[in-house]
This record gives structure tokens, sequence and C-alpha cells, in this order.
């Protein structure tokens, strides 16, 4: 089967846990999807108006999470480390079923999500994949923070920093090829948080569910988590797993540049809401043979998703 045809799961897998915000126990299940359904959610706990289409301009909430929510109120939320995983891996459809509101943040990563995906093992179709390559600069800035995506030839690829005042943070910074490089990184990396905002994180009803077996905490000059860092950018690699996730709310997968200092969900879904404002600033392509833009697409675009 060649790599430029669309994918999905070989089999159901099943997902349980506690949602990082709400604290409520969840169970998902990933169902394999025929070409061109693309992602879509389902609340099994509700009886209709469930199915909620994880877009960027269905998002709701951007503060500390991703949530979706359908048109009659039916949301979604914490989409971001299954969308990272499934975009990583090539998934152009999937149907995930879940009986609560918010996903389970299992161990903060999409360490478990990549894992069983690829124990599972993928099923190819014969229906060419589309993507979508950005034609021109798109900025959107707030503040000294600012993301932007422009044309690139073959890849995705993305120059993430963050900026803390914390020493063991501190300035980080990180590039990846998103179709060409090792994301095993990135794909492990966990959601974190200072200690001294957890009480106001808290007090925002957000991380009733949040622990040191699912985010790493850090408290001045000392990382609370007895196993420390799975890899030294580990905090910035973590926001680039959060950017690929919500980059996957655009539908396909993207060709373009994308370079963003001090971002999050808000910026990334403002990003792509005044990217697909305007069709002059994209187009959609359907990835054939006779049509790739270079002979090494082959290569490198679909060398991580095979």
């Amino acid at each position: 089967m060649s790599y430029l045809n669309q994918k999905t799961i070989r089999t159901d897998l099943s997902f349980s846990g506690v949602g990082l915000h709400s604290g409520n126990f969840t169970n998902i299940t990933i169902k394999p999807a025929d070409p061109n359904s693309g992602i879509l959610f389902k609340r099994i706990d509700l009886k209709e108006n469930n199915i909620v289409v994880p877009n960027f301009a269905y998002v709701t909430n951007t503060s500390l999470n991703t949530t979706i929510e359908n048109a009659h109120g039916v949301k979604v939320s914490t989409i971001e480390h299954l969308m990272g995983a499934l975009f990583g891996l090539g998934i152009d459809n999937a149907l995930i079923e879940i009986d609560n509101e918010e996903l389970p943040i299992l161990d903060g990563s999409a360490k478990l999500f990549i894992e069983e995906i690829i124990s599972s093992g993928f099923k190819t179709s014969q229906i060419p994949i589309k993507i979508i390559k950005i034609l021109k600069k798109i900025e959107f800035k707030e503040g000294n923070r600012f993301i932007y995506i422009e044309p690139s030839t073959l890849n995705l690829n993305i120059n993430f920093e963050l900026k803390y005042k914390n020493k063991i943070i501190g300035n980080q910074k990180n590039t990846v090829k998103v179709y060409e490089d090792d994301l095993t990184d990135v794909f492990n990396s966990r959601t974190f948080c200072l200690f001294e905002d957890i009480e106001m994180i808290k007090k925002n009803g957000l991380a009733k569910g949040g622990s040191l077996e699912n985010a790493i905490v850090v408290k001045d000059d000392k990382i609370l988590n007895n196993e420390g860092l799975r890899n030294n950018k580990e905090f910035v690699n973590h926001k680039i797993l959060d950017c690929i996730g919500d980059l996957f709310t655009s539908g396909y997968r993207i060709i373009g540049n994308v370079v963003c200092s001090q971002g999050g969900h808000y910026m990334t879904n403002q990003l792509l809401k005044k990217v697909f404002k305007n069709k002059e600033n994209f187009s959609i392509i359907e990835i054939k043979q006779k049509n790739l833009p270079h002979t090494l697409i082959n290569k490198t675009l679909f060398k991580s998703i095979a």
C-alpha cells in the first residue's frame, strides 16, 4: 500500500482514566473509520446530537486545554494529546467513542496513545490523502506573544519557544520537522505547571484530576516528580505536542513553517481561524503520484507515518 493513501487503525483500541480538569473517570474507544470520514468524536453517554467534530471553528475553550462543541452544546475536552498522536502517526480517519466530556489524561502525554496505535497496526485504503499547503505568511500576535505560519516546500516545521521566570523551565526552544524527525520525545513529554499556580487553577474549577502521575510540577528550583524529566526539553516538547494536536483541527495534515513564542491552545486556534478566513492563504491538495510537489516527498512527508 502507498503511504500516500488514507489510513485508519486496524482494530478497536480502548483507554480509561481520569480527566485532568474534570476529575471524572472516562472510557474511550478509538475505532476504524472509512476513507474521507475524518476524525469524529461520539458521546456515547448521550442518545442524540452526540457527534462532535474536532474542527478549529468548533473550539469553544482554550484555557489549559482544547474543548470542542457541536451546535447542540455537546462538548468533548482535552482532545489535544490524542489529536497529536493521530496526526503524528498519519491517521486520517477514526471514530472516537467517549462516555464523558473529557478524555482521560493518562500519563499527561501522548505516549500510551502512540504505543497502542502502533501495536494495533494500520489499515490503508486506496483513497489518496489530502494536505493543506500554506501559500502566504499569516501571523497572530498578543502582546509579546506571537505565532505565525508561512509556506514550506515539503514539511511541517514547528519552531517553539518558552519564556519562564522559573529557573528550571527558563527560556527553552526546540524545532522539529514533523514528517521527518523522530518525534518520540515530543510524544512522551507531559503537561506541566508551576506549584504556585495550582491553587489558582483549582479555584477556577480546573485540574481536579491532576497529580504527579499525570503532570510535571515545578516548585522553585525543584521538580516534584520522583522520576524527574523524560528528556531535557520536555517542557517545550509538550507545547509542540499540543501545537501538533491543535493544528490537526484544520482537518488535514499541513505543509508549512510554524514559529511560535510563548503560545498555546488559544493562539494556535486564532492562527487557524485567520488562515482559513481567506482562501488565498492556503490550498487543499489531493496527493497522487502524478502531482507530487517534489520527488523527495515520498521520503520526507510520509516517512514517519508509514
